[in-house]
């Protein structure tokens, strides 16, 4: 598996990356690849949303309808996006298997600092004591994924304010320095999130 840093990138940009990879992955150029990166504040329609879950529009930030399953959310600096590009061929093409593995990588990053996340019945995504701390929704191109999660790490959240996450109404998020009471550091949490990625995956593969 590659991982791609990348920092602060626009949506757009990293959007039309994505599918350059997932291009290249389809022919085996390349090999699974995650990108971990934060965008200026975005507000993003997947597949499913409806679009009332938008309850007010901030007029200095983007809404921008994509091709992921699930419905609203956001992304913004302190929030850590995580882009799969991976090859189902290899794994099955058991889309919603994948789905719980990125779970899996969430929930043992978690746990890697203390903390203990769980899975909600009937959802997908991360939660710690109720409140979402972790949003996942994907796209496949011929069996290969994209988009992935994002993870809240800061603890300014009020870019979720003008909007009912994921649909889910009357859901709380949190993040990981909230939780800890704490700032944490960056390159420690992506170091972090690769490896339970990387343990997740491939792990996952050599059973196959």
């Amino acid at each position: 598996m590659e991982v791609k840093n990348l920092g602060l990138v626009e949506y757009k940009k990293a959007h039309a990356y994505q599918l350059e990879l997932v291009e290249k992955r389809k022919k085996n150029e390349i090999p699974d690849t995650l990108i971990l990166l934060e965008h200026p504040a975005v507000i993003t329609l997947g597949r499913s949303t409806h679009k009332e879950n938008l309850l007010n529009r901030p007029a200095d930030v983007p809404v921008i309808e994509i091709e992921r399953g699930g419905d609203i959310t956001a992304h913004f600096p302190g929030q850590l996006t995580g882009y799969l590009i991976f090859d189902l061929r290899n794994r099955g093409k058991d889309v919603h298997r994948f789905m719980r593995d990125i779970e899996q990588s969430i929930l043992d990053f978690l746990s890697s600092y203390g903390i203990k996340g769980e899975r909600k019945p009937g959802f997908t995504g991360v939660y710690v004591n109720g409140e979402k701390i972790c949003s996942i929704g994907i796209g496949v191109k011929g069996w290969i994924t994209f988009h992935g999660f994002g993870l809240n790490i800061g603890t300014d959240l009020s870019v979720f304010d003008a909007m009912v996450p994921c649909g889910i109404k009357n859901m709380k998020m949190t993040s990981l320095e909230k939780l800890l009471n704490k700032e944490t550091n960056k390159a420690e949490v992506e170091k972090r999130i690769t490896e339970a990625i990387q343990k997740t995956f491939v792990s996952i593969s050599s059973e196959r």
